[in-house]
């Protein structure tokens, strides 16, 4: 017996009903993979070999582009913020501005994102090939929890070199600042570190890792997520690291509002 299409005014419903089950199905899933890949974190034993080789995978190569955008990220916003505050003869605060730009906001957001970009599009296409060329499911014949040696590693670096990253993507941001305040602009340098000194404080630095330590957490979370649940072939390696990339850099904007409006 057919079914009878649905009257026309009723269909929009219809598919809004479809889409709500899928996010809640969705949800369901990561909710799923990420307990167990907490509960294959903190159960022996432990795999110390399986860590170091993704701290230098997610943390090591990443380095210069740490590096990099983060020098130019403090010198553009030491360049702005000096043309700002000059135009209200407040130039004097350009150390604490830049420092508490980069130390709440901007280089945990910064880092994660280049941090998304370059290892965890990797980490991505890494699972995801094993998963298509059945490597993962070999483990599980094999009585290995694919999560212990894949997943939890991975979870753990992340939770390891995002505040690292963060905080030297910070220094670095500072110093290109100061290149263009004080050597370029010739603001005092007594004045920029000073300033900094005065209104800069420990409640800021714990700000900013508190963050850097969630977003190691959202990024190498979706991105393991998403290799293990990769379609066929090429094509659903390249479509799982595109959604693992998009979701991750979403989720740590999101995710720094909310973190921005509960922290002090």
């Amino acid at each position: 017996m057919t079914e009878r299409p649905l009257p026309l005014p009723l269909r929009p419903l219809d598919a809004l009903g479809g889409w709500t089950l899928e996010v809640v199905e969705s949800l369901g899933r990561f909710g799923t993979f990420l307990a167990e890949a907490l509960v294959a974190l903190v159960s022996p034993p432990f795999k110390l070999s399986a860590f170091l080789d993704r701290i230098h995978y997610i943390g090591y190569r990443s380095l210069l582009i740490i590096l990099l955008t983060g020098s130019f990220t403090g010198m553009v916003l030491g360049l702005q913020v000096y043309l700002t505050l000059v135009r209200f003869g407040s130039e004097a605060y350009l150390g604490p501005a830049v420092a508490l730009s980069l130390i709440r906001e901007l280089g945990p957001v910064l880092s994660a994102l280049m941090v998304t970009g370059r290892a965890g599009s990797a980490l991505t296409a890494e699972i995801g090939i094993m998963r298509i060329t059945e490597q993962i499911d070999a483990l599980t014949v094999m009585a290995l929890n694919p999560m212990r040696y894949l997943v939890a590693p991975s979870i753990l670096a992340g939770l390891v070199t995002f505040p690292l990253m963060t905080a030297l993507f910070n220094t670095v941001g500072i110093f290109g600042g100061y290149l263009v305040g004080v050597e370029l602009l010739g603001l005092s340098q007594g004045t920029y570190f000073g300033e900094m000194q005065t209104f800069v404080d420990m409640k800021d630095i714990m700000t900013g890792f508190w963050k850097s330590l969630s977003f190691g957490v959202i990024v190498t979370w979706v991105c393991t997520y998403k290799g293990f649940h990769v379609g066929h072939g090429a094509e659903g390696v390249a479509r799982a690291t595109t959604d693992a990339v998009v979701l991750s850099s979403v989720l740590i904007l999101v995710w720094d509002y909310f973190m921005g409006s509960v922290l002090p």
